[in-house]
């Protein structure tokens, strides 16, 4: 270590990952959380499953929102504020989550909730940076290892809150663990010196949030009974997503550090990661939010059953990433890819159809638990894919295929639950929604043949 191990408040450095990886874990576990209890909010809160599914979509856009904007605040405010403010924000809000009488106040917390998570992973990454100097890469690096245990925690932590308590729960279980946290962060954690650095892209993060939410509320309102392309509420949404789109690609065009870099998006082999990231996203991460409510709908099964059912799919993705990881560059990128999108394929086929030889239960397990390994199987690749083409972006690219991946997670709770809202029979109309997305993965092999397998020109 070319670094002493203590900083100069005599606090380890392994001390401070401890503190920030209870904050991801925190921010990770609500992610996924939330999922186990959308068939009891819409029951509870007297919800339609389309507004119910913005509880999922909603935190996705706060991503969206808070993640680009946490780095350039932490620089210009201090590292250590940003991650304080960030405890403050998320647990407040998480207190208030559980406390609400319906869903549109849920749906605006969630919000502010996720602003406060999205902003602690880049003040993470600040702090371990600052504190491990020349060791940076591989802290930095332990932390990727953080996120999908908040995957593996949650089904069955939700589904034991929700079982034996109430969902209300999920949320005020993270105010003593918030509160412990920041009295640990604000011994712990130094400050930072504030410094200038490039500049943030906030206005084309608010017009990309416009677009998303008209969008969003587009489809949810298509998804009310009655509802047409014609109804005044679907022509403003619609109008709103269109504007706020055309100002977002002449912002874009004009501005010297866009949010979106072109070269980044439509460059030589990006554009191909960019869609496959896209699609994980949609059908991995958005669809696979919505399997305890298919279990819960078509299979009646218990909260707690509906909720371990995703325990598989979290499992498998931890283990077959270390198998992946080790194969890389035996394998190379394109066939890892093509073999994980081939394995997602087959689970999310088991997930449509109905139960041969097994329980519901234990045959949506195994289903979510090939679609987990195989992604599991694919992530190293995907994410090192589009590094090898440029990887002196390597934070923009990484900034990119998060933002394409909560782009595909809206994309995917959204569509779903609008078309589940408007069917007669939910069970059976989420059966065709997984057939869908077999059928498009399947075709999406097709641009696999476009994926780097080395570094290049962008």
């Amino acid at each position: 270590m070319n670094l002493p191990m203590f900083n100069r408040q005599g606090v380890s450095r392994w001390q401070l990952f401890g503190v920030v990886s209870i904050a991801l874990t925190m921010a990770s576990i609500d992610q996924t959380i939330v999922s186990v209890a959308l068939a009891t909010i819409h029951t509870q809160l007297h919800a339609a499953v389309n507004w119910t599914s913005w509880v999922v979509s909603a935190y996705a856009l706060g991503l969206v929102i808070a993640m680009p904007l946490a780095g350039r605040t932490s620089d210009l405010y201090g590292r250590r504020q940003v991650f304080l403010a960030s405890i403050v924000l998320f647990t407040v809000s998480s207190l208030a989550c559980g406390s609400v009488g319906n869903i549109e106040e849920l749906i605006a917390l969630r919000l502010v909730q996720a602003i406060g998570g999205g902003a602690f992973l880049p003040s993470a990454v600040g702090i371990i940076s600052d504190a491990f100097g020349e060791d940076r890469d591989r802290a930095i690096g332990m932390t990727s290892s953080i996120l999908p245990i908040g995957g593996l925690i949650a089904p069955l932590l939700g589904g034991v809150l929700i079982h034996y308590w109430t969902w209300r729960g999920i949320f005020w279980i993270n105010g003593p663990i918030g509160i412990g946290l920041y009295v640990v962060a604000y011994r712990t954690i130094p400050d930072s010196p504030r410094r200038s650095g490039a500049r943030t892209d906030a206005a084309g993060v608010g017009l990309l949030s416009l677009t998303l939410l008209g969008a969003m509320a587009m489809i949810t309102l298509l998804g009310d009974r009655g509802a047409s392309p014609s109804s005044p509420a679907v022509v403003v949404s619609f109008l709103v997503s269109a504007v706020g789109l055309a100002l977002l690609m002449r912002h874009l065009r004009r501005t010297a550090a866009p949010l979106i870099p072109r070269g980044l998006v439509l460059g030589r082999g990006f554009f191909v990661m960019n869609l496959i990231n896209l699609c994980i996203g949609c059908f991995m991460l958005g669809l696979g939010n919505l399997l305890p409510l298919y279990a819960q709908d078509r299979y009646h099964l218990s909260s707690l059953d509906a909720a371990t059912i995703i325990t598989g799919r979290a499992i498998g993705l931890i283990g077959l990433a270390v198998v992946a990881a080790w194969v890389l560059r035996r394998m190379g990128h394109r066939t890892i890819i093509g073999i994980g999108i081939l394995g997602i394929v087959a689970g999310t086929v088991l997930l449509a159809l109905g139960p041969v030889g097994l329980s519901p239960y234990w045959w949506l397990s195994l289903g979510g638990l090939i679609s987990g390994s195989a992604f599991g199987f694919a992530a190293p690749a995907i994410n090192n894919a589009s590094l090898s083409l440029a990887p002196e972006h390597v934070g923009a690219i990484t900034g990119l295929r998060g933002l394409f991946r909560q782009l595909g997670t809206i994309l995917g709770v959204t569509v779903p639950s609008a078309i589940v809202a408007r069917s007669l029979h939910p069970g059976a109309a989420f059966a065709a929604i997984f057939f869908v997305a077999a059928a498009v993965l399947f075709l999406l092999l097709i641009a696999v043949r476009g994926v780097p397998e080395h570094g290049g020109s962008w």
